[in-house]
């Protein structure tokens, strides 16, 4: 009852902000997302009866408070759909920086999602992974599917479930992630979205973006899909700054980034500028392209270039981390 899992995380590109029920993480409206590669997320986990306890531990660290609150999450409800009451030993460790707005509970809870399953020997296919997933993060379940994917929203795993989006847009797309370090506070702000008096005017437009966005992918249309998502982020933005506890994550850094996107863009470079919840940028543009992008992104801050990710998967044996 031991299995190995790995998942990349995720870029959104048409967010969601808000959840309709905490506990499910039922958000208020569809979102689609790409993942990102190499970054990556190992987790390895065994149901072990000699256990008396849970022993969690994440990068290396003994996991505590509300984070060992949402991996036991995830953990009962696989041990629920499973039948098995065994203690779990849990391992996991991220290849890319940790909560600086590069997705990483969505792999983190992806990988543990499609370990748990594995381990405990359930036979379910990826959208039914991803609603597993979805209760630790509700974009974990798109790093599930992995690529570009689209989480519907729901009121139960039946209905809000990920599924794969097949776009040739794959091959193409580079992502220069330009690395602002800057804690941030994704549950709280997730707490309070339906409190901004902008969040009606979100979701007055989200299900057009929805559309418009799918069918960009469909067309393979670069320009339009990443020009969705730089408005997207300055929606989100615009949201989450006009909560009650009035969240701003841009830093000064972020900002100078914006503004070379815009020039590279003015002077014919195909290359557009998104956020999550945080102050690291991702800087979308195409594989033409991508060195001079980084070059001029690398002034401002630190950079890692990644690729299309693919789906969750359970690795071998050999590759467990314990």
């Amino acid at each position: 009852m031991k299995a190995t899992a790995r998942a990349h995380p995720i870029q959104g590109l048409v967010k969601y902000h808000g959840m309709r029920d905490a506990d499910l993480r039922l958000p208020y409206h569809d979102s689609i997302s790409v993942c990102t590669a190499p970054s990556n997320t190992t987790t390895t986990v065994e149901f072990d009866p000699d256990l008396d306890a849970d022993d969690l531990t994440i990068d290396g660290e003994a996991v505590t408070g509300r984070a060992a609150e949402r991996v036991a999450h995830v953990v009962d409800h696989v041990r629920s759909l499973a039948g098995i009451d065994h203690r779990v030993r849990f391992e996991s460790e991220s290849s890319f920086p940790t909560n600086i707005g590069f997705g990483s509970s969505s792999s983190g809870f992806a990988a543990a999602a499609t370990a748990l399953c594995a381990a405990a020997d359930l036979d379910m296919t990826r959208p039914e992974i991803s609603t597993v997933a979805r209760r630790g993060s509700s974009s974990a379940a798109r790093a599930v599917t992995g690529a570009f994917s689209h989480l519907r929203t729901g009121l139960n795993d039946e209905d809000c479930r990920s599924e794969r989006i097949e776009t040739d847009l794959e091959d193409d797309l580079r992502i220069v992630a330009a690395e602002v370090p800057a804690y941030k506070e994704t549950e709280e702000a997730h707490a309070e979205a339906a409190e901004s008096h902008m969040f009606e005017a979100r979701m007055a437009h989200i299900h057009g973006q929805i559309a418009e966005m799918r069918d960009a992918l469909y067309r393979a249309d670069f320009d339009a899909a990443f020009e969705l998502a730089e408005h997207d982020s300055l929606s989100l933005a615009a949201t989450t700054m006009t909560g009650p506890a009035g969240w701003v994550y841009w830093q000064p850094t972020t900002l100078r980034v914006f503004d070379t996107v815009r020039d590279l863009r003015d002077d014919g470079v195909p290359v557009y500028f998104s956020t999550d919840t945080g102050a690291s940028v991702y800087v979308n543009t195409t594989r033409e392209h991508v060195e001079r992008v980084e070059r001029a992104v690398s002034e401002h801050a630190p950079t890692r270039v990644w690729e299309v990710g693919g789906p969750a998967r359970v690795l071998e044996p050999d590759e467990a981390l314990f």
